[in-house]
């Protein structure tokens, strides 16, 4: 499939979906009134999206490759902001688990997605 648009990117779609289950989350557990944690963690699974659309304009795949890399940062940042939701029992474990899970997916697309790109086998 010809990626012509940065929705076309798989990785892209799994971070949109990561996004919608970690703002399902924010909104009705006990993280609205953890409001810190709740921006933190918000922000971190919108830069996973944002960070693909940005180096999907980008002039090179070397630069492409870069916001890449920020992007499958930030899911591991959502990861790790999971724990501390877990560890205060703002969420539980079956949704810490469907959530990570999902952070790792999305991150094996993105280093797939890089090594497309990088041209490596």
């Amino acid at each position: 499939m010809k990626i012509e648009r940065f929705e076309d990117i798989k990785a892209w779609q799994e971070g949109r979906i990561l996004t919608n289950m970690v703002f399902r989350i924010t909104s009705v557990h006990n993280l609205v009134k953890s409001y810190r944690l709740r921006d933190q963690i918000e922000g971190a699974s919108i830069s996973v999206m944002g960070n693909i659309a940005e180096g999907f304009d980008s002039q090179s795949d070397l630069e492409f490759i870069r916001f890449l890399r920020y992007s499958r940062r930030s899911a591991s940042e959502v990861q790790s902001h999971l724990y501390v939701a877990l560890d205060q029992e703002y969420i539980t474990k079956e949704q810490f688990n469907e959530i990570y899970e999902k952070a790792v997916a999305v991150k094996n697309l993105i280093s797939g997605f890089i090594r497309y790109l990088k041209g490596d086998k």
